[in-house]
């Protein structure tokens, strides 16, 4: 199956103006933008989230590296 064409578009276009009318359709928009805004903000705020807890098992790491060098050269 493959995408429908400028016809089928057009086609589409009426049966979504004919079921919901013109006056709901800058709705329906209004409503899908914000949606689609707050997945993206959620995705980022995520995204940033995940970030600073890889930088703080980084940190982490480093610190426990630096622990266990300066007990080796205590104990040698």
């Amino acid at each position: 199956m493959s995408m429908p064409g400028g016809m089928e578009w057009v086609l589409i276009a009426l049966v979504v103006l004919l079921l919901f009318g013109g006056k709901k359709i800058p709705e329906l928009a209004k409503g899908l933008g914000s949606g689609i805004k707050n997945f993206k903000k959620a995705v980022k705020e995520d995204d940033e989230e995940t970030v600073v807890k890889t930088e703080e098992k980084i940190e982490d790491k480093k610190s426990e590296t630096k622990s266990e060098s300066t007990n080796e050269t205590k104990n040698a």
